[in-house]
């Protein structure tokens, strides 16, 4: 009788575990919408949209000069070392010549406004934006709005090259896009939150509320790094108003997404090509690689006010935990090499602008805590990671990026995946670039507003 009650029992918890597994669908965790994240009581939003100059004083500047000459304690570069410890001090000292003797601030102010932004007061934030339309729209085109998503550790920055890209009609579209890019809350010119929790779920509210005071009750949507996850958010929350998701990083995180990457290791070109079975096993291989570039998120994670402190008063500081992110991850062997590769895809003046937004913004500290407002227990505990986002969705995926997955494990968090419009790519589900890393709308902004524009014109021939 007991070996039966035994029996019974563990065939009850393999059935539990199966049914989670398998047939179960996380219910989208419940989110308050009207949640207030300025300073204080609660009070009405300023719901008007006001024209924004990025106007830096003269004084900031000049604080900037003294800390830039003032900072002389630079340690020696080990024998033979190049990125693999982190910023190379040789490749620092250069980079912080050019910043002192040769970068313009004057001249990049003035190009960061050379695109129309705006303020405005969403959950008592106030939220910074680029808003740009095209020029001129032959007959028969569409213009449709495009909400376009950042991550950390980048800033609107990286979209200066794509945005011109995306609102200039093409020949064959018959389609055009309206761009609104936000500074996440925290980030450059956005306010950051007063009070604690604001993770990914309350920045997509917040999104959608800017999208609809813009009088946009339905758009597209495009994100990377954290971009990505909080566009996944917003199309988890607000299916309706989504015309169609596009990601350059996606992927699945919940717990069958991580078994069935277990289960493919046993003979993984069974569920995959071979190319996309290299990069991931063998999986001690994949994780001891995904360590070298982790560190950064555990701190950020657990004590981002602590790192924060540091690179709020130290420019060299903040620019060398910056650019490093700059140089492995748009491509992982770069680590190895005496430059790190930093100019190899970007110019430095370019890279400067993104460090000079968080150093004139002074929001390092507040960017960093996202980290902590998703990597808790809070967060994790609702579930998120394991709710599908059904929304039409398509996929970059960019041969550099950290982590690359195969279209099985991506379509448990993304079912409704177009499938790319490539002739030689028929047979995949993801759009396959033919290079790029992590910054993908930085490095290859012509590749990525390919993309949008192939997926999203194959979104439109589907429902017709």
């Amino acid at each position: 009788m007991l070996k039966k009650i035994i029996v019974a029992v563990l065939l009850a918890v393999v059935a539990h575990f199966a049914y989670k597994l398998f047939i179960f669908e996380q219910p989208v965790p419940e989110v308050d919408k009207n949640a207030y994240w300025g300073a204080g009581d609660p009070k009405p939003d300023d719901p008007a949209i006001k024209p924004f100059k990025i106007n830096v004083p003269d004084s900031a500047l000049q604080d900037l000069k003294t800390r830039l000459n003032l900072e002389t304690r630079y340690q020696k570069s080990l024998e033979g070392a190049n990125f693999e410890y982190g910023m190379n001090p040789k490749v620092l000292l250069e980079v912080v010549d050019f910043w002192k003797n040769k970068y313009d601030w004057r001249e990049r102010e003035a190009l960061l406004n050379s695109l129309p932004q705006f303020l405005t007061q969403v959950s008592g934030l106030r939220i910074h934006f680029i808003h740009a339309k095209p020029d001129k729209v032959p007959a028969g085109v569409k213009v449709v709005p495009l909400l376009l998503l950042h991550g950390w550790p980048g800033t609107i920055k990286e979209f200066y090259s794509i945005i011109p890209l995306l609102t200039k009609p093409r020949d064959g579209f018959d389609f055009v896009f309206e761009v609104i890019a936000p500074s996440l809350p925290g980030y450059g010119f956005s306010e950051a939150a007063h009070k604690k929790h604001l993770s990914t779920p309350q920045m997509a509210v917040i999104f959608q509320k800017l999208m609809t005071r813009l009088g946009h009750k339905k758009f597209y949507l495009q994100g990377g790094d954290w971009g990505s996850l909080i566009a996944t958010d917003l199309s988890i929350l607000y299916p309706d108003s989504i015309l169609g998701l596009h990601l350059n990083m996606c992927g699945a995180m919940g717990n069958k997404a991580n078994l069935y990457l277990l289960a493919a290791s046993i003979y993984p070109t069974l569920f995959m090509d071979q190319q996309i079975a290299n990069g991931l096993y063998p999986l001690s291989d994949m994780f001891s690689n995904l360590i070298l570039e982790m560190g950064y998120m555990h701190i950020q994670a657990t004590k981002p006010d602590t790192i924060g402190v540091a690179l709020t008063n130290t420019p060299v500081g903040l620019a060398a935990y910056i650019l490093e992110k700059f140089s492995t991850w748009t491509n992982q062997v770069y680590r190895n090499r005496a430059d790190g590769g930093l100019t190899e895809k970007f110019k430095l003046e370019d890279l400067l602008d993104n460090v000079m937004i968080y150093w004139l913004s002074g929001n390092v500290a507040s960017s960093m805590r996202l980290y902590s407002e998703v990597f808790n227990k809070k967060h994790t505990g609702e579930g998120w990671d394991d709710v599908p986002c059904k929304v039409p969705t398509v996929c970059a995926r960019f041969p550099n990026e950290l982590i690359i997955q195969p279209e099985f494990i991506i379509k448990l968090k993304y079912p409704n995946l177009l499938p790319s419009p490539e002739a030689n790519e028929a047979d995949y589900e993801v759009h396959r670039p033919p290079r790029g890393g992590h910054f993908a709308a930085f490095e290859e902004p012509e590749l990525v507003a390919n993309s949008v524009f192939k997926g999203f014109r194959t979104l439109n021939d589907k429902l017709v």
